[in-house]
């Protein structure tokens, strides 16, 4: 006799997520599993190149599936210059590094994360970031 086995259930995926600025990048991990983020770190390189080759390294040490960036807006949901260089941002972490990469609206994150005592704001502010994208309905 037969007996039906059950699936095995899919391995947990673990996501980096972004908190863009023009001066630093909050940094953050979490995976599918527990839903939760950890703030990791903040770059603040001053050259562009120099912050992709911090993020590279980041992700050839954590192997993630998958990225998620925060895009700011006014109160109202209108973009603005922030919300472009954001969006630059993502695509091209994804142009570089070949990984899909999920936005998430980030108004107010950093009050959040300044309200909560966070010793690294940004990276508080990514791992918010990185929340937010877990709670967000499945489409």
């Amino acid at each position: 006799m037969m007996t039906a086995r059950a699936a095995p259930a899919a391995a947990p995926l673990l996501f980096l997520a972004f908190d863009f600025g023009t001066r630093r990048i909050g940094v953050a991990s979490g995976n599918s599993l527990t839903r939760t983020a950890t703030a990791l770190t903040t770059l603040a390189q001053a050259d562009a190149d120099a912050r992709f080759a911090a993020i590279g390294k980041l992700i050839a040490e954590w192997q993630p599936a998958a990225l998620v960036i925060g895009v700011p807006r006014h109160p109202d949901g209108a973009p603005h210059d922030n919300t472009r260089r954001a969006e630059r941002f993502g695509r091209q972490l994804q142009g570089r590094f070949g990984l899909p990469v999920h936005e998430v609206d980030e108004r107010y994150t950093t009050t959040e994360a300044l309200a909560t005592g966070a010793a690294d704001v940004d990276a508080a502010s990514a791992a918010l970031i990185l929340e937010q994208y877990f709670n967000q309905p499945v489409p």
